[in-house]
């Protein structure tokens, strides 16, 4: 089975969003399970850990929820649910830290950007859209918007080629491993 073709991320340098649609060919409650389960999301994205009720294996997600995505090598990125219209849309905001700065074991609220997962179902699978912004807070929009641009690219091919490989089916263990552009769509910028 080859794996579905999709386009490519856009920058809008105005609007400061990085956006991307694709489509998978699987079911929107299981690219929902890829998106919001922490078990899933450490198979295509980085490893990922939330802390308290309303996260893991089948539970449902919950805004004001935290936790940290970490990829090897790197310091731990943290993370917080922002929004969740299950199993339509949830939304994540991370750190963005400025180039040579430490990652911060908090969510900056005045530096952090969000990314918004949109689901929809459509014939033979789902779409999946994901928004990402706020980079007019960092230190170098445009850098940033490139950075996460490509690492976007990298991570969803990673999920459409997990979830249209089966590989997401019980037994499987692998988590994900960096991008040759740096590692997550934070590229060498949160990852340095």
């Amino acid at each position: 089975m080859s794996m579905t073709s999709n386009p490519a991320s856009v920058v809008d340098d105005e609007a400061f969003t990085v956006t991307r649609s694709i489509r998978i060919a699987a079911p929107v409650e299981k690219v929902w399970a890829a998106v919001t389960e922490p078990e899933h999301i450490s198979r295509w994205f980085g490893r990922a850990e939330f802390a308290g009720a309303g996260v893991g294996a089948g539970a449902t997600a919950t805004p004001g929820v935290t936790g940290t995505i970490t990829w090897p090598g790197r310091d731990a990125v943290p993370l917080r649910i922002e929004a969740v219209d299950a199993p339509r849309l949830i939304s994540y905001r991370w750190c963005n830290p400025c180039l040579g700065e430490p990652v911060p074991s908090e969510i900056d609220e005045a530096h952090s950007t969000v990314f918004t997962f949109t689901l929809e179902p459509v014939d033979g699978g789902t779409r999946l859209t994901v928004v990402e912004t706020g980079f007019e807070t960092t230190s170098d929009p445009k850098a940033d918007l490139e950075s996460h641009r490509g690492g976007w690219d990298g991570e969803l091919d990673k999920l459409v080629a997990l979830l249209e490989s089966g590989a997401t089916e019980a037994g499987a263990t692998e988590t994900a491993e960096p991008t040759e552009t740096g590692a997550g769509p934070v590229g060498a910028r949160v990852h340095a």
